[in-house]
This record gives structure tokens, C-alpha cells and sequence, in this order.
């Protein structure tokens, strides 16, 4: 590993190279893009949350001036999708959730479509409905899936130690009940796909997935096609936080109204839209119990999780795979179990949301650690440093930590807050509080492979291109991947290119999300690159006649290492390949599969090939009259391996923050019978600029062994300790535990009361 002041790129605060692009607007998001005789289709969503299908009328809507084609399931292949196999792209039979599409419409404007989709008839026959998971788990209780026994979906059943005989150790034991909420994720950019059907009858869907093989696959499978008659292209995507890491059934409908109509067909959602018919963060209710002995040494964890997965599993349903990592891993934990019951009801269905799992159980672990720390009359910082993760750890589940800078972490976060000084006011409305976080940073072997391709190609001027499966969602992986093959390579920053939006084009990759791509595309970059490289330092060295040893490159330029004066521009020993007998184009490729374990039947295994650590601390005031927190400073330490690109990690822990900020105080979606009550930002509240705090970015670097240049992933963890460490200063501030979010000030001041009749 070289030292840091011999990189060139790697380190340096480093512009996105589509900034420009962005800010001027030149960006083609898929809202922008329109293509030759394009159609708009709109969808005709489900009158009821439960209901019976008994006939569908379209006729109507046919005679519509305007309207091309008009589709109900009968123009479909009727093929099952999604995590259970349970979701279609148009509802036949009956309806499970008010998100359920059931006919659609393809016109030459939206204006028109949507028209057409309010004179289709629908005659339902309602049956009775269930909107909370625990009703839906009671014996006679409406079943949504007519196939299965209950309304049980999945039942994630994990334990490591003795969890009898952990209790029995423990001097102290809290236990209680955290209620989480649903969440909207509030992409910048809403859904949008575009279907064209090809005249070699081939599908090109321009689309903003996160995943656009594993989408390739799946449409395919919907429409009775080979994954090779399906091509992916991703315009400019406005963030996606998981909500575009499954295929929705608005894509497939595109497709089908394409097919009748033989023209391109695009559906888009607006604001309303996206609130009312994307997936969520599933709700989820906590009951944990953590004990310790006296000396303040963690001796157990049980935790009993029901998570409400809504109609249809999508991504939701995985998320206890984060939870059970974190009840488990995060600290020392002798002994876990933890135990989560995933429930179909007639709500809107869970998908995948940063940080998958892991805030909802961060906030009741983290909560407890404090709790515990009063009990054995400890600063519950040190209560946290004497369990903390370490270097050489192995977990329970079976988790190798390689790299920890969570110690570390903790202590600089508190240190920013003024710690010592600010416990000395306990309760007197101004508080401190803190929380930790550990999360994959290594990727995450979900799939069999959680490999990425990439392809890296020099031209005869010195440019660079690099062609990778990685996808880029505003996060600014194309940033760091630029920054780590011009540093291998010995070229400048900007005469990197990367090329990664097409399918047909790139080589294949898991997707984006769990925190990976820096890591896993990362390492195939940097091995790409270096396979360039010799290929590069070969022909130089027959040109300078020495051995490739004695060579390197800097500046675009190849030396000799003893003698700097002696060298030769990089295009130059390219184009010597080129112009030759038997020469060749200089490209090298490489695809990276990180050294990890698919986990077991017990859900253990070492899943991510290393681990991200940090922690949060938070100066908060409560007024006591109005119930209002105000979130005076975060200061956010992540250790994240090596730092890339520092501008870009800063502003992944600015984002995270300001999620992590609306998760803990002003984020849920009402929901009452199934039905969205607040499907805009005007009732939704996310905190805005005006709302933000001071935000100190701390970033711990630990040089990770298997990382690129030492890096590892951060994007996930940088909003998930915050909820928890907001709650834990509010309890120092005002002497009240906070277990269920948002903390509103209606909740605060409810607390407040029932503290005084105490």
C-alpha cells in the first residue's frame, strides 16, 4: 500500500465529473427523455384495499379519442414476480392493497390516458380487510394470499450462545417495546420507465433501476422472453435509496402496452404518485431485552421483531437479514436471539431502504445501551467503549471484522460535542447523546455472486475509458472509480471516462446497494487497470529499452524509476501496439467476487468481505413547554477505510445525516385502512435546509487490506445511529425515554406528563 502522499487522485477533493451536467440542467433524467411516436400510459388502481374482481369493462376507454390500447390481466402472461412470487403486473382475480393495478391505458398524451382510465368500469365484490400485522396474525383473520395457510409470510429465526444462560449472567436486564414507523423514500427523482419494443423483437427498457442485469431477468421472466431479448438503459437516475432495487409492476405494464401498441410507451408518476404507489420502509415493532453484568460488560441480547411486509413481499421482506446482524453484531453480544415475523396485510408493500434493517434495530439497541449504562452507573460512552467492536472480532453469525475504527469513532464524535462538559447538565432541556453503527462495508453476498466487471481501455492519446456494471444513483461511485483507475494507471483525473449505462454494453454486476460499488466495482477497477497498466509498461519498456520493473507512470508519462528525465508520453507506447505487426488494443479487464459466505440455514456466515463502523453524537435542546427538539449539532465519525474522495464522503454523511434527521423526528406516512393520508411533502415532512444543524463530518480512516487503495463502502451507515442518539440526548436533556419515531412534540409532551405523574 502506498503511502497517502504519493497518490495523485486518491485523497483529493474531487468535483463528480456530471456535476456540470446536473446543474445545468443538460442532465436526461427519465422524466425528460420523449422518443419519436411515444405514447403516455396511465393506471387504474384498486377502488378497494380487499376486494373481489368480478368484471372489468374497458370499452369506454377504447372509444376514446386518442387512446391507442387498453390492457387489463388478460393481455398478460399472468406470471408471478417479485421476492415471494406473489405480485403480477395486473391484478386478476381480486385486489390485495390499494396500490393493486388493474387495467391500463396507452394515449398520445397523459392528459388522455388519464381520461380514459376514469371511464374504465370495475365491479368489485369488498371483502373484509386487515391493516395491522398482529391482527393479521390472529386466527381467522382475512387472508390476503388465498395459497397459504396464514398470513405469515417469512419467519427469520437466529441465535448464537445461550440466550437462557446469558440472562442468567446478567446483573442488569432493560427490556421494552419500539414501534417504528412506515417511511416514504423521496427520491429527488420520481419513477419513469420508457418500453420499446425493437423491430428484431427485442425490449429496450429505459428505466432508473439499481439493479439492470437482475432486472433484465426478471422482466424477461415476466413477458416469456430470454434474458437476451431484454436491454437496460439507465438516463440520469435521481437518487434511489432502494426504492428502485426491484422491478415495479408499472414497468412490466409498460411493456405489455407497448407490445399491443407497437409504439414506445412511458409511464411516469408524479409527487402524489410516488407517495401513494412506491414501495415503503416497512413498519416495524421491537420488542428487545438486553442484559449486562455489573463492571458493565454486555451478556445478552433477545429481541422479538413483527415487521408489517404489506400486500406482496418485495425487498421488505429481506430487511431482518440487516437486523439480525446488527442485534447480533453490533458491540460484543455473548449471546443473541433474534427472532422476526414478516406479515402480509392490505397496506402498501415494504421494499428495500437505506440501510435495509439496520436503523429500525440500531435505534432499539442503541437505546438500551444507554439504559444499561444507568444502571451500572456508567457514562454510557464508556459503557460503549468497554463492548466495543474490535480488529480480530469474530461475531456470532460468523462475521470477521477485519478493520474496526469504532472505538475510535466514539470517541471522536463525543469529543466534538464536548462531552465531559455537556453530561454535567443532565435535564435541564439541553442534552447530548450518542450511537453507534455497524453495517457491510464489503458488499453483501445476497445473490450466489456479489461480483462486479470492468473493463478499462486506453486509447492512443492517453484517455482512458472505463467500461463497468457498476450503477450510478448520485451517490458519485463513477467519481471514486475514475479516482482509483487514474491513480493506478498514473493519468490525470480528467482524462477518465466512464461508460455504464447499457446493458448490451457493459459487463454484468450485482447492482447498487449495500453499500458495495466502491468496494466490489471499486477492486474490479483497480485490477482492470492494473492489467492495462502492464500491458502499457511492456510497450514502454521495449521503447526505453529496460524491463517493465524499472518503469512507472505519472502525469501520463512512462519513466524510469532511477532516471525521471528518461520517458515517453503514454498515447506514444500505446500507438506503438496499435501501429505494428500483431499488435493489439490495450484493454484490461477484471471481474471481482469478494472472498465471502452465503449464509447458512442458521443465517450465519461472513457475508461482507469487511465492516463499516461509526457513530453519532448529538447536542439537542427539548423545550419543555412545546414539546419541540431542536437538533443543535451532529457530529458524524464513520470509518470508511480509506478516503477516496473526501468532498464525496463528506456529502454522503451531510445526506445521511438529514435522513437519519427525518427518520428520528418528522418522517411517517399515515396510513388509515390501507389508505396514504398524506401523499405530498407539504403533510410528508423531510427536513429541509432551514432544518438542517451544524454537521461535523469526521472520517476515520483504518486502511482496509481487501479494500481498493484501503477504501470501504459508507453509503448506508451514515443515517443510521442518528435517530438513536437524538432519543439518547433527549433523555439527558429532559429525563424521557423516547421508543417510537417519530419523536414527535406530541410525543414529547405526553412523555413530559406521564414523567411528572410519576
Amino acid at each position: 500500500m502506498a503511502p497517502e502522499s504519493a497518490f495523485s487522485s486518491i485523497g483529493q477533493r474531487v468535483a463528480k465529473p456530471d456535476a456540470r451536467a446536473k446543474a445545468t440542467g443538460k442532465a436526461q433524467y427519465a422524466t425528460d427523455l420523449v422518443l419519436p411516436k411515444m405514447l403516455y400510459g396511465k393506471i387504474l388502481r384498486s377502488k378497494y384495499p380487499h376486494a373481489k374482481i368480478l368484471s372489468i369493462n374497458t370499452s369506454k376507454a377504447e372509444k376514446l379519442s386518442g387512446v391507442i390500447c387498453v390492457i387489463t390481466a388478460e393481455d398478460t402472461l399472468k406470471v408471478g414476480y417479485g421476492y415471494g412470487n406473489d405480485n403480477y403486473a395486473l391484478k386478476f382475480g381480486k385486489v390485495r392493497s390499494l396500490m393493486d393495478e388493474v387495467a391500463a391505458v396507452a394515449a398520445r398524451t397523459p392528459e388522455i390516458a388519464e381520461e380514459a382510465v376514469e371511464l374504465i368500469e370495475v365491479e368489485y365484490e369488498e371483502l373484509p380487510a386487515v391493516f395491522d400485522p398482529f391482527d393479521a396474525l390472529k386466527e381467522g383473520a382475512p387472508l390476503i394470499h388465498e395459497n397459504r395457510a396464514d398470513n405469515l409470510s417469512i419467519t427469520y429465526d437466529y441465535v448464537h450462545g445461550d440466550v437462557e444462560q446469558g440472562f442468567d449472567e446478567s446483573d442488569f436486564v432493560v427490556e421494552g417495546r419500539f414501534d417504528l414507523q412506515f417511511i416514504a423514500h423521496s427520491c429527488m427523482g420520481p419513477c419513469a420507465s420508457i418500453a420499446e419494443w425493437l423491430p428484431n423483437g427485442t425490449l429496450l427498457m429505459r428505466t432508473p433501476t439499481q439493479v439492470p442485469f437482475l432486472y433484465q431477468r426478471d422482466m424477461a421472466g415476466i413477458l416469456g422472453l430470454q434474458g437476451s431479448q431484454v436491454t437496460v438503459k439507465q438516463p440520469y437516475i435521481g437518487g434511489g435509496f432502494g426504492a428502485k432495487l426491484d422491478l415495479y409492476p408499472y414497468e412490466a405494464i409498460a411493456a405489455f402496452l407497448a407490445k399491443k401498441a407497437d409504439r414506445p410507451v412511458k409511464i411516469e408518476y408524479d409527487r402524489r404518485d410516488e407517495f401513494l404507489y412506491s414501495p415503503v420502509r416497512s413498519p416495524m415493532v421491537v420488542d428487545l431485552k438486553t442484559g449486562c453484568t455489573k463492571d458493565g460488560r454486555l451478556t445478552v441480547r433477545s429481541a422479538f421483531a413483527v415487521s408489517d411486509d404489506g400486500a406482496y413481499n418485495s425487498w421488505g421482506a429481506v430487511t431482518p437479514l440487516v437486523s439480525m446482524q446488527t442485534a447480533s453484531a453490533l458491540y460484543r453480544v455473548p449471546h443473541c436471539r433474534f427472532v422476526c415475523q414478516i406479515v402480509y396485510t392490505n397496506n402498501p408493500y415494504g421494499g428495500a431502504m437505506r440501510g435495509f434493517g439496520n436503523p429500525e434495530l440500531t435505534f432499539a439497541c442503541e437505546v438500551q445501551m444507554d439504559e444499561l449504562a444507568e444502571q451500572c452507573n456508567m457514562d454510557s460512552l464508556q459503557f460503549r467503549l468497554l463492548n466495543s467492536n474490535q480488529p480480530g472480532d469474530v461475531t456470532g453469525a460468523g462475521m470477521v471484522i477485519t478493520t474496526c475504527g469504532l472505538s475510535e469513532c466514539l470517541e471522536k464524535s463525543a469529543e466534538a460535542v464536548n462531552w465531559k462538559e455537556h453530561k454535567k447538565e443532565q435535564g435541564t432541556g439541553h442534552g447530548v447523546g450518542i450511537a453507534g453503527v455497524i453495517h457491510v462495508g464489503g458488499g453483501a453476498r445476497i445473490y450466489p455472486s456479489d461480483g462486479c466487471g470492468v473493463i478499462v481501455k486506453v486509447n492512443d492519446f492517453g484517455g482512458v475509458s472505463i467500461i463497468s456494471g457498476s450503477t450510478e444513483i448520485g451517490q458519485g461511485s463513477d467519481t471514486v472509480l475514475c479516482q482509483i483507475v487514474a491513480e493506478e494507471l498514473g493519468v490525470p483525473f480528467e482524462s477518465v471516462h466512464l461508460v455504464n449505462t447499457d446493458t448490451d454494453v457493459r459487463p454484468w454486476d450485482v447492482g447498487v446497494h449495500a453499500s458495495r460499488t466502491t468496494f466490489i466495482a471499486g477492486n474490479a477497477a483497480l485490477y482492470a487497470a492494473r492489467e492495462a497498466k502492464q500491458q502499457i509498461l511492456q510497450a514502454g519498456a521495449e521503447m526505453l529499452k529496460t524491463s517493465p520493473e524499472a518503469l512507472d507512470i505519472r502525469d501520463g508519462k512512462i519513466y524510469l524509476k532511477q532516471d525521471s528525465e528518461k520517458n515517453l508520453s503514454l498515447g506514444k507506447a500505446v500507438r506503438s501496439l496499435h501501429f505494428r505487426q500483431g499488435g493489439h488494443v490495450v484493454v484490461g479487464e477484471y471481474y471481482y467476487d469478494p472472498p465471502t459466505e452465503h449464509q447458512d440455514k442458521e443465517w450465519k456466515g461472513n457475508i461482507s468481505a469487511t465492516y463499516g463502523f461509526g457513530a453519532h453524537a448529538v447536542e439537542v435542546e427539548v423545550n419543555e413547554e412545546t414539546g419541540v427538539v431542536k437538533v443543535k449539532k451532529v457530529a458524524a465519525a464513520h470509518d470508511i477505510g480509506r478516503v477516496l474522495n473526501p468532498v464525496g464522503a463528506e456529502g454522503q454523511v451531510e445526506g445521511g445525516v438529514a435522513m437519519g434527521l427525518g427518520y428520528a423526528l418528522t418522517e411517517q406516512i399515515q396510513i388509515k385502512d390501507g389508505k396514504v393520508l398524506n401523499p405530498n411533502f407539504t403533510d410528508y415532512k423531510i427536513p429541509t435546509t432551514m432544518d438542517m444543524p451544524e454537521i461535523e463530518s469526521i472520517l476515520v480512516e483504518t486502511i482496509d487490506p481487501e479494500g481498493p487503495f484501503g477504501a470501504k463502502g459508507m453509503g448506508e451507515m451514515t443515517m443510521v445511529p442518528t435517530a438513536a442518539a437524538i432519543a439518547n440526548a433527549i433523555y439527558h436533556a429532559a429525563g424521557i425515554r423516547m421508543r417510537s419515531l417519530p419523536i414527535t412534540p406530541e410525543k414529547v409532551l405526553k412523555a413530559l406528563a406521564e414523567k411528572k405523574q410519576k
